[in-house]
């Protein structure tokens, strides 16, 4: 008769018993994708929490042990996620504590959490404003002692062609000729009208939803809060995407777009020297992708702070 109470010390543990799958050491052994809850605050004072994607990992220094304690982990995760906000201390303990759950299997240990930050955003010329939902990934490692840390974002905003731009210009310029011949008289308020037309804008340069993808190697010291990479790389792009929009923000918007043409090298760079700039960043990587108007496929970039 099956006995619902008996004692977990009675119940085989497989894992733990001799296997014929071979020897060798495994990189990593977990679990990904654990539905777990998360609070963080990006910078702004506010502890948000939302729903977290979460990979626990381990590596099997053993060659002959079969497997690790997957559930261990598990609860090491619940128990951390529920006690409070994600920060680099917290997670280090994590690992720590990963690894005296798993002392004679393993030497390293990794977890990776996803989720949605919402932060909330200004208008760029009403008193509206919106929320914006950021992506955020988190990573960290502890192996032979040293403890590494990786946080990534993306950034989304509006590029518009350079080139597409010229052309344009070059189109109204024709279009001019066309309209008031060599010699005429031109009075202001006839061209003040004719530049209020359609003819006065008889082609437009093709822009497109863009998107920056950091990831950022926090330094040891005073590393930079999430909101203020954020801030940074907006405000070197000129034009990030908005939420609440009435017509003074979006003329707004589009006086934006005109004064940042943009290549997406031009964009790759611009973020490069404001992360750069940013202390308390040890290493980054930035992959710029413009999702082109034009082409079926994507303009792309990708720069870095130049380390080996």
């Amino acid at each position: 008769m099956f006995n619902e109470d008996r004692p977990s010390s009675s119940l085989p543990d497989v894992a733990s018993l001799p296997h014929a799958s071979g020897s060798g050491v495994l990189d990593w052994v977990g679990m990904d994708g654990m539905e777990m809850p998360v609070q963080f605050d990006a910078g702004d004072g506010q502890v948000r929490q939302t729903s977290a994607r979460v990979g626990a990992f381990v590596n099997l220094a053993r060659e002959d042990a079969r497997g690790i304690h997957m559930s261990r982990l598990y609860l090491l995760v619940d128990e951390a996620l529920s006690a409070g906000p994600v920060d680099e201390a917290m997670l280090r303990r994590l690992l720590e504590s990963f690894l005296a759950s798993h002392e004679g299997l393993s030497d390293a240990a990794r977890v990776v959490i996803h989720f949605d930050q919402l932060i909330r955003r200004r208008a760029l010329r009403s008193d509206n404003s919106g929320w914006r939902a950021y992506p955020v990934r988190l990573e960290a490692v502890l192996a032979d002692g040293k403890f590494s840390m990786e946080i990534g974002t993306d950034v989304v905003y509006s590029s518009t062609c350079p080139a597409s731009a010229a052309l344009s210009r070059q189109m109204i310029q024709q279009r001019f000729a066309e309209d008031f011949k060599p010699g005429q008289a031109l009075e202001h308020e006839v061209i003040l009208r004719w530049l209020g037309t359609e003819k006065g804008i008889v082609a437009t340069p093709h822009a497109q939803r863009s998107t920056a993808k950091l990831c950022i190697r926090p330094a040891a010291m005073n590393p930079p809060k999430l909101l203020a990479i954020i801030d940074a790389v907006e405000a070197s792009l000129g034009t990030a995407v908005q939420t609440a929009v009435k017509r003074e923000d979006e003329q707004a918007f589009a006086l934006a777009n005109g004064a940042n043409l943009m290549f997406c090298e031009d964009a790759a760079r611009r973020v490069q020297q404001t992360l750069d700039a940013m202390p308390g960043i040890a290493d980054f990587h930035v992959r710029i992708a413009h999702h082109e108007s034009l082409h079926p496929h994507d303009a792309v970039a990708y720069a870095g702070k130049g380390l080996t």
